[in-house]
């Protein structure tokens, strides 16, 4: 009787396993044909807005500059906006601001590699994006779905992906034109804003550091 249930047991496993690679690649295909819908749109969206490319810059700086200060990769995420920015998992605000004006001094000084991060949302986006590309191709040149087409797209996705994101972090949403940008505070909350900001790391909660651009009185 034991012997029967668990050979039971181990054809529903089976069964489900069977079922859920069949259904993989239509799973798969509703997603590329979203993402490669949604992604660009995000990234044009971010694009227009001058004042999110500049505050997302400079989280990137901040959090930049704070893994400089610990010597190593840090558990800190970023969420850029209109009138400032959220960093998340720092403990210190005193640190935060700290980096913040570093960040913002370095970037006046045109050291702009501080405004890409390795780990930002958008590289994820690129990623996804270009992995929806690849595997459309596959099933257009093809005619039909496969799970090897799948991991080819993830596989070249992750080795084309971070450098494509970086490009598309430099050109696209970041922005190195901070002169007239100014810290002016900080404190502790969460803010959100428009749909596009899921690109930037959706975080729920942190330490939101407030700009503002002051026009210079130029001789």
């Amino acid at each position: 009787m034991i012997f029967l249930f668990f050979n039971l047991f181990l054809m529903a496993i089976l069964f489900f396993f069977v079922i859920t690679l069949m259904f993989i690649p239509y799973g798969f295909t509703a997603y590329s044909l979203i993402t490669l819908i949604t992604v660009p749109q995000q990234i044009i969206n971010i694009a227009k807005n001058k004042a999110i490319r500049r505050n997302h810059a400079l989280e990137h700086a901040t959090i930049n500059v704070l893994e400089r200060y610990a010597g190593k990769n840090l558990p800190l995420s970023g969420l850029a906006q209109k009138d400032g920015f959220i960093i998340s998992g720092a403990q210190d605000p005193g640190l935060v601001v700290e980096a913040a004006r570093e960040g913002l001094r370095l970037l006046k000084q045109e050291e702009c590699q501080l405004a890409i991060h390795r780990r930002c949302g958008t590289s994820i986006a690129i990623a996804n994006f270009l992995a929806a590309v690849i595997f459309l191709i596959f099933l257009i040149q093809t005619g039909h779905f496969s799970i090897l087409s799948i991991i080819i797209a993830l596989l070249i996705a992750n080795i084309l992906g971070p450098y494509l994101g970086e490009l598309t972090q430099k050109y696209f949403t970041t922005s190195c034109d901070v002169e007239d940008l100014e810290i002016v505070g900080i404190q502790p909350e969460f803010r959100s804003e428009e749909h596009y900001n899921v690109l930037l790391n959706y975080m729920p909660q942190g330490y939101f550091i407030r700009t503002e651009c002051i026009k210079l009185i130029r001789d």
